[in-house]
């Protein structure tokens, strides 16, 4: 596998967190650099919740200097969610096993595969760093108590497909992917990538629960619009979600790492 041009690449040994890795070397950069921690002592997933990370899975971060406003630079997560959709077709050849869950969940055989977290550093309205963590269960799930009650089952690659990655061995195929799928998003902006994440989105035409903060939703999942929101027909008529965690029917909690 041909590395990317431009993107630099740094593997660890160890690290509390390649995000947090990520926000300490990002002043340094002059260009994108992944970074990949082969033990992972104080991963995180979304609002705060530990990202659990037994030996030999994937934990990596991709920090870049992205260009134009937040709201545009916040689509990079659905680019990151393809490439590694993109990434697991390659090393299994079964694209029919894997789907994608708004925002940020790559499931496998209606598993919860892998997470992705955007953590970003701001200059005045603008976003001067972005990190792209990324954690894929590549041999082990997570113990059963650290799993949050109702959550997705986990499932990991090597338990669902036989299949055995290493970290670096996924790092330079998501590397490669990603590379692909973000000059394309640069070239023609986000329509091709909503365009191909539709394609491969779990429980699209179907109902989901949706969890605000505040309150709680339930609808068919229609589509996701042109800004990544969540769109949901709900019985007091069309909703656009910017940020939820999404249940689907029955009970299981699908919200996103």
């Amino acid at each position: 596998m041909t590395w990317p041009a431009g993107y630099g690449r740094r593997v660890l040994a160890e690290v509390d967190s390649t995000n947090a890795e990520a926000v300490r070397i990002a002043p340094t950069l002059t260009g994108p650099e992944w970074i990949l921690g082969l033990r992972q002592t104080q991963g995180r997933g979304r609002r705060g919740r530990p990202w659990r990370d037994p030996g030999g899975n994937f934990a990596g971060t991709l920090v870049l200097r992205p260009e134009g406003p937040p709201g545009h630079v916040a689509l990079l997560s659905f680019v990151a969610a393809l490439a590694l959709h993109d990434a697991c077709c390659a090393v299994t050849g079964r694209p029919q096993a894997f789907e994608l869950k708004w925002p940020n969940d790559v499931l496998l055989n209606g598993g919860k595969l892998a997470g992705i977290l955007l953590e970003s550093t701001g200059v005045g309205t603008g976003v001067a760093h972005l990190a792209i963590g990324i954690g894929v269960n590549l041999r082990e799930v997570p113990e059963a108590a650290t799993v949050e009650p109702g959550a997705l089952r986990p499932v990991a690659l090597m338990t669902e497909t036989g299949i055995a990655v290493t970290p670096e061995e996924c790092l330079d195929l998501l590397a490669a992917a990603f590379a692909t799928r973000k000059a394309q998003f640069d070239a023609d902006g986000f329509a091709p990538i909503r365009e191909a994440w539709l394609a491969r989105a779990a429980r699209l035409g179907e109902d989901v629960i949706a969890r605000t903060l505040r309150s709680t939703m339930e609808g068919r999942f229609e589509t996701i619009d042109d800004t990544g929101n969540l769109v949901l027909v709900t019985a007091q008529g069309r909703m656009a979600i910017p940020a939820a965690d999404i249940f689907f029917e029955g009970g299981t909690d699908a919200s996103g790492d």
